[in-house]
């Protein structure tokens, strides 16, 4: 899996390969504007121009670098640089080989009445402010990424949007931040980028290899990953020729409600298509005829109750379990939850109502079995943990919440994150807007029982449970559209996802 490092350690990355491969901080901005200039290259016609506009720092050098390299491909290019009193060291070579080119001007800004019209098929490019930025922007910069958001053209930053902070909020009022559609990073993606508040700033964002020392890189600890197919794939264990259903464990599903048995028969089925050999579904006795009928490989346990979930079954016959989805949150179920914790001698799964219901008895939380696994979606964790402010103050407070209960947060959404009881972060990479709809944590749900089942850990159910929910839906997605996905496509998918990571 990929590390994701905090704004000091990229700065330790870059002068680390600097004194040690050794190289020079020109050619390490040159290595990188090579790979911003080959990214735009393979994806812009000669049709098209460029505006690039400068800073004076080293984030401006890089821009000068790329424009050089594209003037070398005879691209029509025009550069602006902010004027300033000082410019960096690097910024100042790159100007001084730019301008022996000679192949198009250099416009100097210097007050709001030089701010350019952006001509029509132009791309924008930011190269204001890096990743180096402490305070939000103003004045005369504000004003020019102000003016720069309004222009219609197609936009890209390089490094980071200038205005956004890569390890703090950068949400304050009437903060300036570049628009990007897209986003070249190098080498790491920034930490800001896991957070909706700056998805409508970073766009589509893309990391570029730059050839950071991998010394360093797989020396370094951090508390913040992103996973990727091979973080999964690894985790997936084969079958054994001789093994049976009792291999593959027998997982306890408590769901379902008068009314709410859809979503009983979703994490039933996610649970079996991810490989559990036996799943139980506890549900009240009006759910009767339709688990059998829905999916007839999932056994049934039945409440005493007509409507609700008011009883544990014998609890010993399974070797995980999972409560919440359309459990409701009528109070003989709220006695039955507290039971269920307490007696529990594994780690619970608890989603959807079971989530609400913790959520109106926080004292329960100090006695979850160790390495339970919550899902929540914001809303859910905001009852859980309180108002947050911005994205930022909410994954403090994932970490703290999981570090303080020893359990595992995988709080849904774009990025879905795992929070684990020792205080590092996984971000997922799969996953697509179609998913927004009904069920689908249901599905998720189902996924991590049938992991918990197997008796993966929870730090391994929750990485590939995660991932592959995603994955499921990406294919969905492929065949039948975001816009007509429903959760049913994502467990149908399932075995697709799991293909494409074994072949």
């Amino acid at each position: 899996m990929q590390k994701v490092f905090t704004v000091d350690k990229i700065r330790l990355a870059d002068q680390y390969t600097i004194e040690n491969e050794p190289i020079k901080s020109i050619d390490l901005m040159e290595r990188a504007a090579n790979a911003c200039a080959d990214w735009l290259l393979e994806r812009t016609s000669k049709t098209e121009s460029y505006a690039i506009f400068c800073g004076s720092g080293n984030n401006g050098g890089d821009g000068l670098a790329i424009a050089r390299l594209l003037c070398n491909q005879e691209l029509k290019i025009r550069v602006f640089i902010r004027e300033a009193e000082r410019y960096s060291p690097d910024f100042l070579i790159n100007l001084d080989r730019l301008k022996n080119l000679k192949c198009f001007p250099i416009i100097t800004l210097k007050v709001e009445t030089d701010f350019p019209e952006i001509k029509e098929q132009e791309i924008v490019i930011d190269t204001l402010f890096g990743s180096g930025l402490s305070k939000p922007l103003q004045g005369f910069e504000a004003k020019l990424v102000k003016h720069l958001n309004h222009q219609n053209a197609l936009k890209i930053a390089i490094d980071i949007p200038s205005g956004l902070f890569a390890d703090k909020s950068s949400e304050s009022k009437n903060a300036e931040r570049f628009k990007a559609d897209y986003t070249l990073s190098f080498q790491f993606p920034k930490l800001a980028f896991f957070m909706s508040e700056n998805d409508a700033f970073v766009g589509d964002w893309q990391v570029l290899d730059i050839g950071l020392s991998q010394e360093y890189i797989q020396k370094t600890d951090t508390d913040y990953f992103i996973l990727e197919s091979i973080s999964a794939m690894e985790l997936i264990r084969p079958r054994d020729k001789f093994s049976h259903k009792g291999s593959y464990g027998h997982g306890l599903l408590i769901a379902g409600s008068m009314g709410k048995m859809g979503a009983a028969v979703l994490a039933g089925k996610a649970a079996l298509r991810s490989g559990a050999g036996l799943i139980t579904v506890h549900h009240p006795k009006s759910g009767l005829s339709i688990i059998p009928t829905s999916v007839p490989e999932l056994m049934t346990s039945i409440d005493e109750s007509e409507t609700v979930f008011s009883k544990s079954p014998n609890l010993s016959n399974y070797s995980a379990i999972a409560i919440g989805p359309g459990l409701g949150t009528a109070k003989a179920s709220q006695s039955a939850f507290k039971f269920l914790i307490q007696e529990s001698k594994v780690p619970l799964v608890i989603d959807a109502d079971a989530l609400n219901i913790l959520a109106e008895n926080k004292t329960w939380l100090s006695f979850l079995p160790k390495n339970s696994i919550l899902t929540p979606h914001l809303k859910e964790f905001e009852r859980l943990a309180g108002k947050m402010e911005n994205d930022f103050e909410r994954l403090d407070k994932q970490i703290a919440f999981a570090k303080k209960y020893q359990v595992y947060v995988l709080l849904k959404g774009a990025h879905s994150s795992i929070a684990c009881p020792d205080g590092k972060v996984f971000f997922n990479s799969t996953g697509n807007p179609g998913m927004a709809t009904g069920g689908s944590g249901d599905v998720l749900t189902g996924i991590l029982l049938g992991l918990k089942a197997q008796n993966y850990t929870s730090l391994h159910a929750s990485i590939l449970g995660v991932f592959l929910h995603g994955l499921a839906g990406d294919f969905a997605a492929e065949n039948k559209g975001q816009a007509s996905l429903i959760a049913g496509d994502i467990v149908d998918s399932i075995p697709e996802a799991f293909m494409s990571l074994i072949n």
